[in-house]
């Protein structure tokens, strides 16, 4: 996969309302989207803050011109800094460093115009995300008045994430984050991984509000896509070829794989070492068995009456998928994995 980003943090703002995390939060953010887990190269990063270069309004516009009209497979767009919707208008801004009381920033229906045409530019999907005050604007029609397109729904391929509802604001954390980007970091660096390694925006969004309770800012999620891309990858949480086995170990979604004292290892059979001692361990077995124990500690499997998988090979019982393990053993079946 090739992508864009454009990453934006402003912390300095003038009549002393100068924040403090946004541009750390927009350099970390830069650095998880170049590079994926295991260090290959992701997205070709644009990064703008205020601690060295111009985040004008004008200048802001410019890169984001370019991130939406270029053809790539993916775009992302990330903005950390101030937000506001207007009372009157009930439009809503990003705030620039060049901003004033009547012309705070960028009309976010600027951006949004760009970003629903960038589908029609080649680009397979656009993920826009906002950690600012009021964010949530973004997700909802108030944002769409002015635009050149009159649409009642956000364009094809485009995904945005934000930070708070458009009534709400964007808190720090006690780490020197947004409440937010620390827990999009934590999702960027595998919270929010699948068990074959993918970090969609939807699982960043799951775990940003599983993570926050009711009465905190809640984050907003829209999408208009036809299937969900990954902005990021890490390492398996089980080996790609374990996973592939899937098929092998359960011919069927219902079958139940039959386990017996010779999967485990004679001194590793505590209590039943004696009332299993003529059983040897068969070695081949035993492989096997450390691969479904592996994926019965990622909720693939279970056991089908014991508690746990030792039990079950203790008592020569068996072991089942789950819904999810179904889901997984359906991919390897079908050459996805």
């Amino acid at each position: 996969m090739s992508g864009r980003a454009l990453v934006i943090g402003i912390d300095d703002y003038p009549d002393g309302r100068s924040l403090d995390s946004c541009v750390s939060d927009a350099t970390q953010v830069c650095a998880l989207l170049e590079r994926h887990g295991n260090g290959d190269p992701n997205f070709d990063v644009t990064a703008l803050t205020s601690a060295q270069d111009d985040v004008s309004a004008s200048n802001i516009l410019a890169h984001v011109q370019t991130l939406f009209k270029t053809p790539t497979d993916t775009a992302v767009f990330y903005f950390a800094g101030h937000g506001k919707v207007d009372d009157e208008t009930q439009k809503g801004f990003l705030e620039t460093s060049d901003g004033t009381k009547m012309n705070p920033g960028i009309d976010f229906s600027i951006i949004l115009d760009l970003a629903n045409k960038a589908f029609d530019n080649n680009i397979r999907s656009t993920v826009i995300i906002l950690d600012c005050c009021q964010s949530g604007f973004a997700a909802e029609g108030k944002a769409y008045q002015g635009m050149s397109r009159q649409v009642s729904v956000i364009g094809d391929g485009l995904t945005i994430l934000t930070a708070s509802r458009s009534d709400q604001e964007a808190k720090e954390n006690d780490e020197g984050h947004g409440t937010f980007t620390g827990l999009l970091l934590d999702g960027l660096l595998g919270a929010a991984s699948d068990v074959l390694g993918r970090i969609t925006p939807p699982s960043l969004y799951a775990h940003i509000d599983q993570s926050l309770g009711e009465w905190e800012q809640r984050p907003v999620y829209k999408a208009n896509v036809q299937h969900f891309v990954a902005i990021r990858k890490i390492a398996p949480k089980v080996p790609l070829e374990t996973l592939r086995l899937l098929p092998e170990f359960f011919p069927t979604p219902a079958h139940i794989f039959q386990l017996d004292p010779s999967f485990e290892k004679e001194e590793d059979r505590g209590r039943f070492e004696e009332e299993h001692k003529d059983i040897p361990c068969d070695p081949e077995k035993h492989i096997i068995f450390r691969k479904l124990q592996k994926l019965q500690g990622v909720g693939l499997i279970v056991p089908d009456d014991d508690p746990f998988m030792w039990d079950a090979a203790m008592n020569s019982g068996g072991c089942k998928l789950t819904a999810t393990g179904a889901h997984y053993r359906y991919l390897a079946q079908n050459k996805k994995i």
